[in-house]
């Protein structure tokens, strides 16, 4: 299981790191984080304590189906497929099809965060 590493980063910047790299003015380092968030609240609704145990349970349960994992949790479909949906973006889980039944995998159980107040 690997340790993804996210960062805090306003829009505003992040929009000008991207830019900077597209143009070639700025090379990423290998140890700066992939996924970026815009404030510690929104890393916090994606890692909350509820999405947390969803991904618990995945680990501890390995579901082969919403269906599955449905039952695992008492959460609606629409909503675990929602918050699935969410944690993929951000590289936290993958969704494949097995048996024409989409099947979490959690990709990422621990992380580092990396965000400071300087004007980087």
């Amino acid at each position: 299981m690997k340790t993804l590493k996210v960062g805090i980063m306003s829009k505003e910047k992040y929009k000008a790191r991207t830019i900077a790299i597209a143009r070639g003015n700025y090379t990423p380092k290998k140890d700066e984080p992939k996924v970026w968030f815009e404030s510690i609240k929104s890393m916090a609704q994606v890692l909350s304590n509820e999405n947390q145990q969803l991904l618990k349970t995945i680990l501890d349960n390995k579901p082969k189906s919403l269906k599955e994992l449905e039952n695992l949790t008492g959460r609606a479909k629409s909503n675990l497929s929602r918050t699935l949906k969410t944690l993929a973006r951000y590289g936290i889980v993958e969704l494949h099809k097995e048996h024409n039944a989409l099947v979490p995998e959690v990709k990422a159980s621990k992380f580092e965060v990396e965000f400071g107040l300087d004007a980087a």
